[in-house]
């Protein structure tokens, strides 16, 4: 059961999703129609996911994205949206989304990203991951990452979750998770996915997404 916040400006979008997140057992703390009302709900409700629009009044969804990680202590920020640009996905990400997904996407899919994002994961569909890779900057990086690190990324690239990874690896979710802390510093990153693709941009790793075992 996942406590869940919908921001978006179309009543029936949050409406069909209220009605399919709460068949699957899940908990809709609350409906925003704006990015200040998606804000504002955010810091009363605490819902452990924010499902966000970024076309709408008042306040975009990107910017009611870099309040609420800013504001909200551990808030995680999906983004559910039309636009598949680049750059749209590129600000969401920068701005501190965990996932970025079209409105064309299943509800099974975004449900499984819902749940990925709370166990800690980063999720965005491998067509926009290749799209950002053409036009992703390099980062100034003053430290080289060390091999096991190399590992976690290109094993987290490859589309095994943080769980997954540290079964692969022979190492605790934990660890996995200190070491991610470290790529980010070393990176100047701030997520999974921004993390992912400034490493493939340098060469460090290569975006070949294969099945993940559970």
């Amino acid at each position: 059961m996942i406590k869940i916040l919908l921001a978006d400006d179309h009543k029936l979008m949050r409406e069909g999703l209220r009605k399919s997140f709460e068949s699957a057992g899940d908990i809709v703390v609350g409906e925003a129609a704006n990015g200040e009302e998606a804000v504002r709900l955010a810091k009363a409700l605490r819902p452990e996911v924010i499902l966000m629009d970024l076309s709408m009044p008042v306040m975009d969804g990107i910017e009611a994205t870099r309040n609420i990680v800013a504001e909200v202590p551990g808030a995680r920020v999906a983004v559910l949206t039309m636009h598949d640009d680049v750059e749209k996905t590129r600000e969401a990400i920068e701005a501190g989304a965990k996932a970025y997904l079209s409105k064309g996407t299943s509800f099974t899919d975004v449900r499984e990203t819902v749940i990925r994002v709370v166990e800690g994961d980063t999720v965005m569909s491998p067509a926009l991951a290749g799209a950002m890779i053409t036009t992703a900057s390099a980062p100034n990086v003053q430290n080289v990452l060390s091999d096991r690190q190399i590992e976690i990324l290109q094993a987290i690239a490859d589309g095994m979750t943080v769980k997954q990874a540290g079964r692969h690896l022979g190492i605790t979710r934990k660890t996995v998770h200190n070491h991610l802390n470290t790529i980010y510093r070393k990176l100047d990153t701030q997520s999974m996915t921004h993390t992912i693709l400034s490493a493939v941009r340098m060469g460090i790793i290569d975006l070949n997404p294969v099945d993940s075992q559970d």
